[in-house]
């Protein structure tokens, strides 16, 4: 017996309908990568990004200028310093050396809370050296000292928390131990206005209590 042949035309419609099919599908991967890649590829350089890095990148500032950036938010960080001593600093012959342009551009660019910065060097001012509330404002905005503003330091000196008390009899012992004063001298030196600026108080609490 003769096996019937299958028509021509059908199998003929049938593989062009495959080849076509297989043409669009081409054609729409090719479309959807192409924009893809436009898409990165055009952006602003300003708009990409670096890895985990979603910081804003301008490719307009010079090198000497992002570098003085970073020096001057490790300042703030680490030490806590004022935006003069900062600026200062980066510009010093015998500091960071950087120019005037690049100092000022890290400043006016770097993210701090100054108030924040001056309350940190009071703390420090208080837990290791002991001095009065008077003695710190003094330190945090005297032009041999922090350059804070009156401002910084005055929120400093408000919001710290120490026993200013404490703090005269903790300078009184030293004075005691180290130099052999008097107690009379050491009241003195307490509330002396070129010395520790205790107030009356706080002196007599400190003479009250040496050992």
């Amino acid at each position: 017996m003769k096996k019937e042949k299958k028509p021509v035309v059908r199998r003929w419609w049938f593989i062009a309908l495959v080849v076509i099919l297989a043409i669009s599908a081409l054609a729409s991967c090719a479309n959807s990568s192409s924009g893809k890649s436009g898409s990165a590829d055009d952006a602003p350089a300003s708009e990409q990004t670096d890895g985990d890095d979603t910081s804003t990148v301008d490719e307009n500032v010079p090198t000497e200028y992002s570098s003085a950036l970073k020096k001057a938010e490790s300042y703030s960080k680490m030490m806590h310093m004022s935006k003069q001593g900062i600026y200062d600093q980066l510009t010093s012959e015998y500091g960071e050396q950087f120019s005037a342009e690049a100092a000022q551009y890290a400043i006016d660019n770097m993210k701090a809370d100054w108030n924040d910065n001056a309350l940190k060097k009071a703390e420090n001012y208080s837990d290791t050296m002991h001095m009065s509330k008077q003695g710190i404002y003094d330190q945090l905005v005297s032009e041999a000292g922090e350059k804070f503003t009156a401002e910084e330091a005055q929120y400093a000196v408000d919001t710290i928390e120490a026993d200013w008390n404490e703090n005269a009899l903790a300078k009184a012992k030293n004075y005691q131990e180290t130099m052999a004063m008097s107690p009379e001298a050491i009241r003195d030196q307490l509330v002396s206005e070129y010395g520790e600026k205790f107030t009356q108080e706080e002196a007599d609490y400190a003479i009250a209590n040496l050992s």
